[in-house]
């Protein structure tokens, strides 16, 4: 996330806005300070939390704030500040991807219902808010099931589950992190193929390149290594 958030401080600079950053670590390119190319304008060493951005907001006033540079942290703090009204108060815009699409991209079950509306298959699945929910779920769906947290930072929460007793205690560990959490039918062992997609406003697309996960799903991207192009499909998978 350093990287892009280096890119964004960059890209804004060159359209002429001025530039806040809020990160508490001091070890990243971004929070080099100073003049010239990708360097905010100023820098705040505080957590990224709603009580800390908000007294950065009243202080320089914004217009506008960026949340999807700044990793799981950045994103999960712009959804409260959006839904304790704190944006809206300020008058501060959010720029780049809304709130609602956040929302609609964390939340395991309007993700799904967003994925079934465009005709998109999925595995089968359902969420849960408690542990009799997930068991229930379970049951219904059939072991092995794969447990995800919603608004969790990458894979943090989730596992596979190939009895009752595991799903239990994968499943208190994933509620200790996140109020929900998706129980869905394993697909373990199944290629992990991933497209780069690049739209713009205008919603022109580029497909820059495909890819292969070079383990099977249920390792977990970042503890493995894609390559680019994928190097197992056929002409006409």
């Amino acid at each position: 996330f350093d990287y892009s958030g280096s890119q964004a401080i960059k890209a804004l600079k060159e359209e002429g806005v001025k530039v806040i950053l809020m990160n508490p670590n001091i070890a990243s390119v971004q929070t080099n300070v100073g003049s010239g190319e990708g360097k905010a304008d100023q820098v705040f060493f505080l957590p990224v939390t709603p009580e800390y951005v908000e007294q950065v907001i009243k202080r320089e006033k914004p217009d506008g704030i960026l949340i999807s540079m700044g990793g799981q942290t950045a994103l999960n703090c712009g959804v409260t500040l959006y839904n304790n009204g704190i944006l809206d108060k300020y008058g501060v815009k959010v720029m780049g991807t809304s709130v609602e699409t956040v929302i609609a991209t964390e939340d395991r079950k309007i993700f799904n219902e967003k994925l079934c509306e465009i005709g998109e298959k999925i595995a089968q699945s359902a969420t849960a808010e408690t542990i009799e929910q997930a068991k229930v779920v379970a049951n219904e769906i059939g072991y092995p099931v794969m447990i995800r947290a919603a608004y969790a930072l990458g894979g943090l929460g989730s596992g596979i589950c190939n009895t009752e007793e595991i799903l239990v205690e994968k499943t208190k560990i994933a509620l200790a992190l996140s109020p929900q959490i998706l129980v869905e039918k394993s697909l373990l062992g199944w290629k992990e193929l991933e497209y780069e997609v690049v739209r713009d406003s205008a919603d022109n697309c580029i497909t820059v390149c495909n890819m292969e996960n070079f383990d099977p799903l249920g390792v977990h991207t970042g503890d493995s290594i894609v390559l680019a192009p994928s190097q197992t499909l056929s002409n006409r998978e």
